[in-house]
């Protein structure tokens, strides 16, 4: 019984000892620990980054079909930039940017 005397007695405390048992459970062994809620939490802002990053996408866009809904130049810069058309009497000339200059 003389090793129990050199315990202090908070450390023979039932509920102090069931209180810390209690948080390291809660904190690395629970199915819904604090690190799952570090990672939900990183997720959800990455999922919002993405959010506005699509809704800043899809009203540029809606923009872009207004112009082309209502202004036939916006129709011919359209064709000609995006799908390389020309007019029957012009040359088109395509310049790629990745060609290697020596």
């Amino acid at each position: 019984m003389k090793f129990f005397a050199h315990i202090p007695f908070w450390l023979k405390n039932k509920y102090l000892l069931a209180g810390c048992f209690f948080i390291v459970w809660m904190v690395f062994f629970d199915p819904k620990d604090w690190g799952l809620a570090v990672d939900k939490s990183l997720k959800l802002k990455e999922l919002q980054k993405s959010e506005e990053h699509l809704t800043k996408t899809i009203k540029e866009t809606k923009e872009e079909l207004d112009q082309l809904k209502t202004n036939a130049q916006t129709i011919e810069k359209y064709a000609r930039e995006k799908y390389l058309m020309k007019k029957d009497n012009e040359d088109l000339f395509i310049m790629s940017a990745s060609a290697n200059i020596k």
